[in-house]
């Protein structure tokens, strides 16, 4: 169950919003009564009430707003819990002095917006001993493991505990917290008006993390990142699971470059099946993996870490594969697009703006595939770099426009948004013989694409890419065929109506 947490300053919006969560399916809303302007009328807020409701009210000591006194706040607390509400929220050091009556049930609660304390299971022991019906034990994350600290307390919990971290590092811990036995998580109404830091809103808890649908049995896998927020990934592997009723769920993890080694041995606790592997550790990621699909240790970094039959890390890169894919489909749409009888790409002249990690991978696949390739980049060092390293010709940055080519792949940020309206080649230098592949795909038309389709250019989006690579690492998470169509159509739906920064 997910509880939605409702904060407006005037009562009447308060009521609306409840009523337009009951409408869109919420079962459980908590209203905070700190947040209100005016002294709290419960029989207002109560009458008709859509949803089975939490009373909450929140000193200013514990990150709330209410202003009206501590013995006008206990009193509005008690009067809640005489007009039958079905849970009222108590901190532990106010839990003995409002006693257990009718059919309210207490859910004892203890906030840390500091840390994540290393007496975390003696904190849940004196909660419990307050006569709750759940405990609420919410802290901050300062490093990734303090999640798994914290959900190991749920995990083994005699009492029902709703159990996560604060914070951007701890977004993931209020999914996963089902698995281990959470009654419900916390949610907001809007992402403009969150409770507490890292929380999600309703519809993503629901409908992009299925989070009722999480049980025991529940694998878990997930985009491992530095940041995250920004990642599409969890949309499209979530909507695939779904698709295809597998049991499993996929999450943000934001890991700082730094402690990505100690923090995904620690994360083998959870029994995580599988990460996609994002900036800055596709390099670290490579140390990792035991097994190594080819070209991963030629291309010398990966995207994507999962299991093998016997329990080991394997390693792939399924950038790669997809960019080439999605090329050689481009120039024969009949043909095996992984596996071709005649390489479409052989003898291909090629030109790849950017040097970056996918710029390499990309640039090795072509390379095997007999495209002769050149490198710019705005950084000359760093073409020059990679350039060398792969055998391949090397070109300025100033003079990008003057290389022949029969593809133009651009693998810098050049065009994404929000600055959409810059391109990374000029239109004039394009050439309707060309074949012009943007990886970006926020947006998918970006002002590069636009172009080359008013110059009669063959073009590759970046949604075809990305589709691609996530696909394949579907399959090697879950050993089926991914559902492609589900996927690209999640994601298209979704850069259609959300600007993602």
């Amino acid at each position: 169950m997910i509880c939605v947490s409702l904060g407006r300053t005037r009562h009447k919006m308060m009521i609306a919003e409840h009523q337009q969560l009951a409408q869109k399916g919420a079962q459980l809303v908590e209203l905070r009564l700190d947040w209100l302007g005016n002294p709290p009328d419960l029989g207002r807020l109560l009458k008709d009430k859509p949803t089975p409701v939490v009373i909450t009210c929140r000193r200013s000591q514990d990150k709330g707003l209410w202003k009206f006194g501590e013995d006008q706040r206990q009193t509005l607390l008690r009067s809640a819990i005489v007009a039958g509400v079905d849970y009222v929220d108590l901190e532990e050091d106010i839990a003995g002095t409002i006693r257990r009556y009718g059919s309210t049930k207490r859910i004892i609660s203890y906030h840390n917006f500091d840390e994540t304390p290393a007496n975390l299971a003696e904190i849940h022991q004196r909660l419990a001993s307050r006569d709750p019906d759940v405990v609420k034990l919410v802290t901050t994350a300062k490093v990734p493991e303090d999640n798994i600290r914290l959900l190991e307390v749920v995990k083994n919990a005699k009492v029902p505990t709703v159990g996560f971290c604060m914070g951007d590092l701890g977004v993931w811990s209020r999914i996963l917290c089902r698995k281990y036995g959470a009654p419900f998580t916390y949610a907001t109404f809007s992402a403009q008006r969150t409770m507490a830091p890292g929380q999600l809103t309703f519809e993503e808890t629901r409908d992009v993390f299925h989070f009722d649908q999480i049980n025991a049995e529940t694998q878990v896998f997930g985009v491992v990142a530095d940041p995250v927020a920004h990642s599409l990934s969890p949309l499209i592997h979530n909507a695939a699971f779904l698709a295809q009723g597998v049991n499993a769920v996929y999450l943000p993890f934001r890991i700082p470059r730094e402690r990505f080694e100690h923090s995904l041995k620690a994360l083998e606790a959870l029994d995580i099946r599988g990460y996609s592997v994002t900036l800055p550790h596709k390099v670290a990621a490579l140390e990792l993996a035991q097994t190594k699909i080819s070209p991963t240790a030629e291309i010398g970094a990966l995207n994507t870490l999962f299991r093998g039959a016997a329990g080991e890390w394997c390693g792939a890169n399924t950038d790669c594969d997809a960019a080439l894919a999605s090329l050689r489909l481009s120039f024969d749409p009949a043909g095996d697009p992984l596996h071709p009888q005649t390489d479409p790409l052989n003898g291909k002249r090629v030109l790849i703006l950017g040097a970056g990690g996918v710029s390499r991978a990309i640039a090795t696949g072509l390379i095997r595939a007999g495209a002769a390739v050149t490198i710019t980049n705005r950084t000359k060092s760093k073409a020059a770099d990679l350039a060398q390293s792969l055998g391949c010709v090397l070109a300025g940055w100033e003079n990008r426009g003057a290389v022949g080519t029969d593809i133009l792949i651009n693998c810098t940020s050049v065009g994404m948004h929000p600055k959409v309206d810059e391109t990374p080649f000029q239109q004039h230098w394009l050439d309707e013989a060309m074949t012009v592949f943007d990886t970006v795909y926020t947006p998918e038309r970006t002002l590069l694409i636009a172009q080359a389709r008013e110059r009669g250019c063959k073009v590759v989006t970046g949604v075809d890419m990305f589709v691609r690579q996530a696909a394949r690492q579907y399959e090697y998470f879950t050993g089926r065929s991914a559902p492609v169509e589900v996927m690209r159509d999640t994601l298209k739906k979704a850069i259609s109506v959300v600007k993602v920064t």
